[in-house]
């Protein structure tokens, strides 16, 4: 594995690992929900939740979509939900 591919993936992890963000990302694999959404499941402000999702997006692992007043945010890569789906399968049984 070359060393940028490496980088990368450590980037990656470092960003998924943080608790709320992990859990943002399992209320992301289904289905794509608002900040409204997000924070009601994470039990925590909106400002807090947007500050993740902020962070999520721009390292590529999120996107969103507005719909009238509502954004939608989703896991941006099929990647993602395949080691979401795995993890879920390692630490969740």
């Amino acid at each position: 594995m070359k060393t940028e591919q490496i980088e990368s993936m450590a980037k990656l992890l470092k960003t998924m690992s943080h608790p709320i963000r992990l859990k943002i990302l399992c209320l992301l694999e289904d289905k794509e929900l608002t900040v409204g959404d997000i924070q009601v499941e994470v039990q925590t402000t909106k400002a807090n939740v947007s500050q993740h999702l902020t962070i999520l997006r721009n390292q590529g692992v999120i996107k969103f979509r507005k719909d009238a007043n509502f954004i939608y945010n989703r896991i941006a890569d099929e990647r993602i939900l395949k080691l979401m789906k795995s993890m879920r399968e390692l630490f969740c049984k």
